[in-house]
């Protein structure tokens, strides 16, 4: 490289093209160009000989790749650290040592392999396949634009339909969908695939699928089987995977966007010109012409079903009663949550205002502003718990318990601004120890603890008992009644009970009779 640097400078090119020209920064060109040929050889031996930073770990790190070869750098790099052997150096530095042990030992990074069987096509009219699908494009102002779309495909004949939207998907969209895409099928087949999607699906349920109220309905309705995929296995429904990609690399790929409508329009075209009309690679067929024949298998669909397709969307309710919208969390009364099943119907107002519908009942359990940022929590003042509530009603309990009331209350207000956090668990301590207590020793603990300004439930209660061992040990002593015992007693007094000699017990320990 030395030379190489030195050969294209004698040609004329300035630094950034000599950069350019062998793909490394312009600050090493410079680093090598001002270094004479006896420095660059003084260099090449420091570097040959030069130490790495984690080279008192090689034996640990060697170990680990050996046990487990897939470990990647990062995972090593926080495993150092957890032992405290990172040495303080960044993950780039282990990334290449790492690299440099799996080249010198030969461990290369095994990636576990999935082996895969031919499936037969279903017969005709058996079985169509539906996914969903995302892309960003540009519009006319070169301006970022986002675009979903869901896909169907028939797994016989490989015929396909697209819809495009310029917003997420809701449950609405997808029964809206599916009737266009019967209707463009001219039928409907007697299964259909999908991933375990939310708007689909609220749980599998060890395989008693529990599916989303609206989608449900629509299920009961048209009457068509479903089969859902395994969780984390979209593989299982590999033909609308590759449509899905196949629709984002050929058709949507370096599209000016214009109009979800001509967008629309344009990816019909190009399914009747390409989608549709050209041999698939599997196959060897052409969809549109195996298309022809199994259109005669397909259930007949009487009448299309019109939908409500207002921006709705269901999501379900975490146990912090709020609901994720675009990055961003969102508050719901307490008590909305009650189990992992429970779900809200979510609209987008044209004011941009969220709101959050009960499904069943369609009351509205809460409304927001829409946030533009991420990661953010967005929570209604009424929906949080209100933690002073019963605090003063408490407070007026324990202070009753004192002779003087007013001051009591006075005491506890200065602890409950002081210890906001812990004020039930001090008021807890102090009623504990003062519902027994004598009126004058509370009343004696709570004038040393005001002048004294110990505003603790600990610093009360220990004045507390001062003050009583102190008016116990000054409290006369209690006079008793003694009775003499009578004669009998005494006579009792005077039996002792027979004493065995030890020779009995050492006899019935030795077994005798």
């Amino acid at each position: 490289m030395y030379i190489e640097i030195y050969q294209l400078k004698q040609l004329g090119l300035n630094v950034s093209q000599i950069a350019r020209k062998l793909n490394i920064s312009r600050n090493t060109v410079y680093k090598y160009l001002n270094m004479s040929p006896e420095e660059m050889q003084a260099f090449i031996e420091s570097v040959k000989t030069r130490r790495k930073k984690l080279d008192p770990f090689e034996s640990q790190v060697l170990q680990w790749l050996r046990e487990y070869p897939d470990l990647s750098a990062a995972q090593i790099h926080d495993w150092l650290k957890e032992r405290r052997l990172d040495a303080n150096v960044c993950e780039s530095t282990v990334r290449h040592f790492v690299r440099h042990l799996r080249e010198r030992h030969g461990i290369p990074k095994s990636k576990p392999m999935r082996q895969y069987e031919a499936v037969e096509d279903p017969p005709m009219g058996q079985q169509m396949q539906v996914d969903f699908g995302e892309t960003r494009t540009h519009d006319l102002h070169q301006h970022p634009v986002r675009l979903w779309c869901i896909t169907f495909v028939l797994s016989h004949s490989r015929y396909k339909y697209v819809e495009w939207q310029d917003r997420p998907f809701t449950t609405a969209d997808v029964i809206r969908c599916h009737e266009n895409a019967f209707e463009f099928f001219g039928g409907m087949t007697r299964e259909i695939v999908y991933d375990q999607d939310h708007l689909l699906l609220v749980s599998e349920n060890h395989g008693d699928l529990i599916l989303t109220a609206e989608f449900a309905a629509y299920v009961r309705q048209r009457r068509f089987q479903i089969r859902m995929c395994r969780k984390q296995d979209p593989e299982s429904k590999g033909r609308v995977e590759n449509v899905v990609g196949f629709v984002k690399r050929n058709f949507a790929r370096h599209r000016t966007f214009t109009h979800i409508d001509r967008w629309n329009e344009d990816c019909l075209a190009w399914l009747n010109r390409t989608g549709n009309g050209r041999m698939h690679h599997t196959t060897k067929k052409i969809p549109a012409d195996v298309f022809a024949e199994e259109r005669r298998h397909l259930l007949p669909v009487p009448e299309k079903i019109q939908t409500n397709s207002a921006p709705s969307i269901t999501r379900r309710v975490r146990k912090d009663n709020t609901i994720v919208f675009q990055g961003n969390r969102y508050s719901l009364p307490l008590g909305t949550y009650t189990g992992t099943d429970t779900s809200v119907e979510i609209r987008v107002t044209p004011d941009k205002q969220l709101v959050a519908f009960d499904p069943a009942t369609g009351e509205e359990l809460a409304r927001h502003p829409l946030h533009a940022g991420k990661g953010k929590l967005i929570k209604n003042t009424n929906h949080a718990r209100d933690r002073s509530k019963g605090i003063g009603a408490y407070m007026e309990h324990v202070a009753a318990r004192f002779p003087e009331p007013a001051q009591a209350r006075s005491y506890l207000a200065v602890i409950r601004e002081q210890n906001r956090r812990y004020i039930r668990d001090q008021l807890q301590w102090i009623d504990r120890h003062a519902k027994d207590a004598d009126p004058d020793v509370l009343a004696q603990a709570l004038a040393y603890c005001l002048k004294h300004r110990l505003y603790q439930a600990t610093d009360f209660v220990d004045a507390l008992h001062y003050y009583a061992a102190l008016k116990s040990a000054a409290a006369p002593a209690v006079p008793t009644d003694v009775r003499l015992l009578s004669e009998p007693e005494r006579q009792k007094l005077k039996m002792k009970p027979q004493v065995r000699p030890f020779d009995v017990y050492q006899a019935i320990l030795e077994g005798a009779r």
